[in-house]
């Protein structure tokens, strides 16, 4: 039976001093890494946590996520990772809506953590550095589990709604890291780095769980630094990284003692999260040596759907062709399959798609239609299945790498008592890819602020979701029933950026 957590414990039987997980101050063996989560799915169990019990783990990129992540699925225990810039109130949510019976939070992130614990009843316990934890009986090997267990919940909040908690099951992990160890022509020998969060599901699906399943080497950086980046390049000799648009553009722009030949071993670079422009993708193979093969997904697609692999044909402007034994379509109002070339919503089927929303039947019924998922995204396909993303049908703001769900901030915003309407948008923006901005209408009486306003939404939202970017409006465009019309908000250059 499957556990995404048993490959650790074969490379540790197998390469047991290879290196597994590194980072800029440390670096850990198999064995190592192996030792860490066995004490961690064991303290997990001795604080009485069974299968199927959640536990929500609130950690940057580091290699202690490693450890209680795996430690968790050895257990059989379904993992909950939250973004460590999660507010008291984002995080009190989460740990009601899953039903969570205990949070480790990184000892640099847990105040909001502990408080909303406090709230909700539930111990949380500081992850420290190099994992120490108080365990009587580490566990000997990783559980067998049904590959149609629930392994995580990441929570999505779409555009409409509470966020969801997406189910993704033990088959889910390892299709997915099976399957891109192919993609990537991954081999132990491999070093792969990353400056990704490990919470979201490129960074902990697509890179984390591939390169341990397969083996090879792990380097993270958190928080994400252009020098940093390099420099983790060039000393830990990568072969491959995975990063956003918005690091590569930063990685260009780099300077100092940075040469070609401290590049030699990086082979190609895997994106993911926005459209890459064409200049970068050549600017960095000139100055890298290196190609960035672009890719599409979501988190109910465990991160993944469409990608250039080395093998193919790589075709800037689209994210490659359906990873082998999945399938893409894109199909018009009726649900019918469009021919070639015609702009209609993405669907995606195959052992990449999410089991459901936790305890949201609606909800799931309405995405999954007979085992294919409705991405809400527009795209093309061309003669030979190569993907085009046209636009966002949900209105998905992608800032910096980070998912921001307008709905999320409108809502907070509506909150407000001088907010009488409001609607988010993503702004394009040349630093962070897309920038959030807001447009409100007032109470007449009220006097527009946006400073205030911000420090209103920084006490109610994590830093990355408030809008940087206001304008005040006596009404918002509206359709014949009354709907807002985003699409007719157009963003001008006469905005100011409120930064602090």
């Amino acid at each position: 039976m499957p556990n995404v957590a048993a490959s650790i414990w074969t490379h540790a039987s197998r390469s047991p001093d290879r290196p597994a997980v590194r980072s800029l101050e440390k670096s850990w063996s198999y064995e190592e890494l192996r030792s860490h989560v066995a004490e961690w799915a064991g303290a997990l169990r001795e604080a009485g946590l069974e299968r199927g019990d959640r536990v929500v783990l609130i950690a940057p990129s580091v290699p202690e996520f490693a450890a209680v992540y795996y430690g968790a699925q050895a257990a059989g225990i379904i993992v909950v990772t939250l973004n460590v810039m999660s507010t008291p109130a984002e995080i009190r949510y989460v740990l009601d809506d899953s039903g969570a019976r205990l949070v480790v939070a990184w000892h640099g992130a847990s105040t909001a953590a502990e408080r909303a614990g406090a709230e909700a009843g539930i111990e949380v316990r500081r992850l420290e550095p190099d994992a120490p934890v108080t365990c009587k009986t580490p566990l000997g090997e990783a559980l067998d589990r049904d590959a149609s267990e629930t392994a995580v919940l990441l929570y999505t909040s779409g555009t409409t709604g509470k966020p969801k908690g997406v189910q993704l099951t033990v088959s889910n992990l390892l299709e997915t890291a099976e399957v891109f160890i192919r993609q990537l022509e991954l081999q132990p020998t491999d070093a792969f780095g990353t400056g990704l969060p490990l919470f979201h599901v490129f960074g902990q699906c697509i890179c984390m769980n591939t390169i341990l399943v397969g083996g090879a080497s792990l380097s993270l950086l958190s928080p994400f630094e252009p020098q940093s980046m390099v420099r983790m390049i060039r000393d830990h000799e990568l072969t491959i990284v995975a990063g956003v648009p918005t690091m590569w553009n930063y990685l260009l722009h780099v300077s100092g003692e940075f040469g070609p030949d401290d590049f030699a071993n990086l082979r190609l670079a895997a994106s993911g999260g926005a459209s890459l422009p064409v200049e970068v993708i050549r600017a960095f193979e000139t100055r890298f040596g290196c190609t960035i093969l672009e890719g599409y997904g979501l988190t109910e697609t465990t991160g993944a759907a469409t990608y250039h692999s080395p093998a193919i044909e790589q075709r800037v402007g689209t994210t490659g062709i359906a990873l082998p034994g999945s399938r893409v379509e894109v199909r018009g109002a009726d649900d019918a399959a469009l021919p070639t070339g015609e702009v209609g919503e993405v669907f995606v089927t195959g052992p990449i798609v999410m089991k459901g929303y936790w305890n949201r039947p609606e909800a799931t019924e309405a995405d999954l239609v007979d085992g294919w998922f409705r991405t809400g995204d527009l795209g093309t396909l061309d003669d030979e299945g190569y993907l085009r993303i046209v636009d966002r049908a949900k209105d998905l703001i992608i800032r910096g790498g980070y998912n921001v769900y307008p709905r999320e901030v409108e809502e907070v915003l509506y909150e407000h008592p001088d907010v009488v309407e409001t609607a988010v948008v993503g702004v394009p923006d040349t630093t962070y890819g897309e920038e959030v901005g807001a447009v409100v209408v007032l109470r007449p009486e009220a006097t527009p602020d946006p400073e205030a306003l911000r420090a209103w939404l920084k006490e109610r939202l994590s830093a990355y979701k408030v809008p940087h970017l206001y304008r005040f409006a006596d009404e918002l465009p509206k359709g014949a029933t009354g709907k807002i019309l985003k699409r007719a908000i157009e963003w001008t250059n006469e905005e100011e950026k409120n930064d602090d």
